[in-house]
């Protein structure tokens, strides 16, 4: 019995590390423009049943209630929390935020899509849009070397004054993917998520229409971690950690004791 108790004491140590490192990794992305934070979930493994309710007893009544034994816990899956974050102003013309639901959509080097919501833009030589790692926004959009404005409205249309003309010149439309099931996106890093079976596919359309959020030329979406709260989870979760160790500890003892008694 007391080796089944380290082993649950045990389950319930690897869950505590999990969740500490999900926790880690929230705070030192605290910083990351566009971050979402992640929340692990769990479940009970399963129960040992020792009697079934309503089972015959010695005495011929019936139990009223099952008699069963936990066996542990585990990491059932790690889930993106998609609630806005802060728009903080950058006076930035290429530096775009979402406010609202959507996804800048991005060109991988690998040729799949990614999504993002780090809308920190800029040029690269030919005057394409692309992240800060050069990775192109889809759809493609180029700005004119001898512009003097750039102006991006919160429809996503993307206007410029070049020099020596009066008029503004449209040169693209910024769109926008959402999903319908925005948590069953895979993250793969630097803010980038990729669809999967469960997120389903993209839903494209145009920001301020159809349920997309708006466009904020200037700012960027700051990560939307509480570090107030993660540090309650982290002590609430250092403490459980501490209890399964003691668990653990108690356990070794009982077996100790056993055998130096029987």
């Amino acid at each position: 019995m007391s080796a089944s108790a380290m082993h649950v004491a045990k389950t319930g140590l690897n869950a505590q590390q999990t969740k500490m490192q999900i926790i880690a990794n929230n705070l030192a992305n605290v910083n990351t423009n566009g971050f979402k934070r992640d929340r692990a979930n769990f479940e009970s493994l399963l129960y040992q049943v020792m009697r079934s309710g309503g089972a015959q007893t010695a005495d011929g009544t019936a139990l009223t209630s099952s008699s069963t034994v936990g066996t542990g816990v585990r990491l059932v899956s790690t889930q993106k929390l998609y609630s806005q974050g802060s728009l903080v102003s950058t006076e930035n013309s290429l530096d775009l935020a979402i406010d609202g639901m959507g996804f800048f959509q991005v060109l991988m080097p690998d040729g799949r899509m990614g999504y993002t919501r780090n809308g920190a833009f800029s040029r690269n030589a030919e005057g394409t849009l692309t992240t800060p790692s050069g990775y192109v926004l889809q759809p493609e959009i180029q700005i004119p070397d001898n512009v003097t404005e750039i102006t991006i409205g919160q429809n996503g249309v993307i206007s410029v004054m070049v020099a020596g003309q009066n008029e503004p010149e449209e040169v693209g439309q910024i769109t926008l993917a959402n999903f319908t099931n925005p948590r069953g996106l895979q993250p793969i890093g630097e803010t980038f998520v990729v669809e999967t079976l469960a997120s389903g596919g993209p839903i494209e359309g145009v920001p301020y229409e159809g349920g997309f959020g708006k466009l904020q030329q200037g700012y960027l979406e700051s990560s939307n971690v509480n570090v107030v709260q993660q540090l309650v989870d982290m002590i609430e979760t250092q403490r459980a950690y501490e209890v399964s160790s003691k668990a653990i500890s108690a356990s070794d003892e009982m077996m100790r004791h056993i055998s130096n008694n029987l």
